[in-house]
């Protein structure tokens, strides 16, 4: 589920990107052309800029992006710490990290799954603490008994 929710969040920068591209290239409803080209002017403009209005406009999108920015560069270090953990697990010879699922919200990790002994439990969770960006490590595995 957080993966698509991940997609949706790089499909709507994308599309958001797009539009700020083309509305850059192409005639908006302020009466602002590509620079440089007279022929594209709608029929009854003077040829004049609402230079503020385009400015506020502009503002506008710059904190939309920024916001949304803001929201994807969170996610990817949520999947960058995810990463380095789940990587780190399967480098390790005593945890089996098929068995453990590894989850990431802001700086908090959650391992849930079933272990095979209270010593990889204590390894897992060792790992996830000692990852860059980790502070807080809810150890939810349970030992198979």
């Amino acid at each position: 589920m957080r993966s698509l929710m991940r997609l949706m969040l790089v499909l709507i920068l994308v599309v958001a990107g797009g539009a700020l591209w083309f509305g850059y290239w192409s005639i908006d409803r302020t009466g602002i052309t590509r620079p440089g080209t007279e022929s594209d002017r709608p029929a009854g403009t003077s040829g004049t800029v609402d230079t503020t209005r385009a400015r506020e406009r502009g503002a506008e999108i710059g904190e939309r992006v920024a916001v949304a920015a803001g929201r994807a560069r969170a996610e990817l270090d949520e999947v960058a710490i995810t990463g380095r953990i789940t990587a780190k697990m399967a480098l390790d010879d005593l945890v089996k990290a098929r068995s453990i699922n590894v989850t990431t919200t802001g700086n908090t990790v959650t391992l849930t799954g079933t272990v095979e002994s209270a010593a990889e439990r204590e390894r897992a969770e060792r790992l996830a603490r000692e990852t860059e960006g980790v502070t807080t490590v809810d150890n939810r595995l349970t030992v198979r008994r």
